[in-house]
């Protein structure tokens, strides 16, 4: 993985130029608008404790795999729930989940998870050795001595992966309390350098675990009477304004469809009423969070955040993943997702008015061409998120660029999302979608489609100026030509 080649096209001329377009954005400043780094890690600025804990126990991506050839979460460090005894403890030495990984690594051939690790290994720890049973142990100690330096604590890191802004995610529920140490230091708050991102959905969604007991702590975070629409109403605007004073610059919705509903008041009190009740089905749930998403257009309008909608993801599909470890282990699933007719009302309320910026993302690669490019490419408020999760692999994110660009254009899209929990991931996985988008541009050069100089302008708004300025994130460096 050491090639410079890597992921370029493999005719010379063509790699040549894409050679040249990669060298412009290759020390460019990361923008990292969307991910779910812990703040705390960032706060505390404390050492690693171990590779382990570092690279594979908060990484779905590892833990799924080996759980698809038998191998519980457990075992490979991540805890299970408190109610669930049978799952067994979770296995605590490093080193022995660092060998149970390398035991099964051929599992991960051709797989986007074995380029981003090898590349942190490289890139990051200076590792050269290729990871296997037979060099487990070497490659754990070459990673656990860069540890112990106080140049790979997380903030010295931050500034050597050269991350200008970075997007964490929160709960109305946060306190934002890791983000106010950040900013008595300097790094957080409007302008910082780490934000926060409103990410509702654990008081949105009536089918969310405790979600009514959610709904509660909410009035009590904000003094506003949730037991009544309005008050809920009032207590989501103020959270977003305490997001927006901490430094929020978008909003996120993580809801399993993309359908939208406008409802008057009093249906929408209707449905808030009996859900608080323990009263409503799944339809009413599901008309309730398509309800919400207008009035968080709404919301966005006034207040100037950027809203981001992930749909698509069947969540805890693995039931046993779930009642073991919890959420967010690795069991969801993706879906098919109607975006055409699911946004209808919310683009017909709001598509046109340039206030809302929408960013829209899928799990569908079948959606990119038959409907979201089209509909980015006809309404002012919509823009097209990168492939995300299941979709973020290098010939995903290729075919994105290529089918998209006919029919949106490259203005249309938001720069990458690396959306990741594994802190030493961000500048590999940011390093290989520049390193398509290059390959991309340069073949429209090669085939006379687009100008050299076109192309090298493109590629820089792509990594850098185009992510900045959609999040509204900042001034760019440079003025963009539209």
């Amino acid at each position: 993985m050491s090639s410079p080649h890597l992921l370029f096209p493999p005719d010379p001329y063509t790699r040549a130029i894409a050679q040249e377009l990669y060298a412009l954005v290759d020390d460019q400043p990361i923008i990292s608008p969307h991910g779910h780094v812990d703040p705390a890690l960032l706060a505390d600025d404390l050492p690693f404790p171990d590779p382990a804990r570092l690279l594979v126990v908060p990484d779905h991506y590892l833990t799924r795999m080996l759980l698809s050839q038998g191998v519980p979460p457990a075992l490979l460090g991540v805890p299970p729930r408190p109610d669930a005894p049978e799952a067994g403890p979770a296995q605590t030495d490093g080193r022995e989940i660092w060998r149970l990984v390398a035991g099964h690594w051929h599992l991960f051939r051709g797989t986007p998870t074995r380029l981003w690790t090898e590349r942190v290994l490289q890139n990051v720890f200076g590792v050269t050795t290729t990871l296997g049973p037979a060099t487990a142990d070497e490659v754990y100690d070459q990673i656990a001595a860069r540890l112990a330096e106080p140049e790979f604590r997380p903030r010295a890191l931050f500034e050597r992966f050269n991350i200008e802004v970075l997007a964490t995610t929160e709960s109305p529920l946060d306190d934002l309390s890791d983000h106010a140490r950040l900013a008595a230091d300097g790094w957080g708050g409007p302008g910082g350098r780490v934000i926060t991102t409103f990410r509702p959905d654990d008081v949105v969604d009536p089918e969310f675990e405790n979600w009514a007991g959610n709904v509660a702590r909410l009035g009590e975070m904000t003094g506003e009477d949730t037991g009544a629409y309005r008050g809920y109403l009032a207590a989501l605007r103020a959270r977003r304004e305490a997001f927006a004073a901490a430094g929020a610059t978008s909003t996120d919705h993580g809801h399993p469809t993309a359908r939208t509903l406008v409802l008057d008041e009093d249906e929408a009190a209707a449905l808030f009423t009996a859900a608080l009740r323990g009263r409503i089905d799944p339809d009413g749930a599901e008309a309730f969070r398509a309800h919400m998403l207008v009035e968080f257009a709404r919301m966005s309008i006034d207040d100037g955040l950027v809203m981001q909608l992930h749909p698509g993801a069947v969540r805890d599909h693995n039931r046993w993943l779930h009642r073991s470890y919890g959420r967010d282990v690795g069991g969801d699933i993706p879906q098919a997702t109607d975006y055409v007719h699911g946004l209808a009302p919310l683009l017909a309320a709001h598509g046109n008015d340039p206030r809302l910026r929408l960013v829209v993302y899928t799990l569908d690669e079948d959606a990119f061409t038959r409907e979201l490019a089209p509909m980015a490419g006809g309404y002012a408020a919509m823009y097209l998120g990168a492939p995300w999760w299941f979709l973020d692999s290098p010939d995903v994110l290729r075919r994105f660029r290529k089918t998209v660009t006919e029919i949106a254009g490259f203005y249309n899209t938001a720069g990458f999302v690396d959306d990741t929990r594994a802190f030493c991931s961000i500048p590999v996985r940011h390093e290989m979608a520049r390193r398509i988008d290059a390959g991309v541009l340069a073949q429209l050069v090669a085939e006379h489609r687009l100008p050299m100089d076109e192309a090298a302008e493109t590629v820089v708004d792509l990594a850098y100026r185009l992510p900045k300025r959609v999040f509204r994130l900042g001034q760019p460096a440079a003025v963009l030509p539209w």
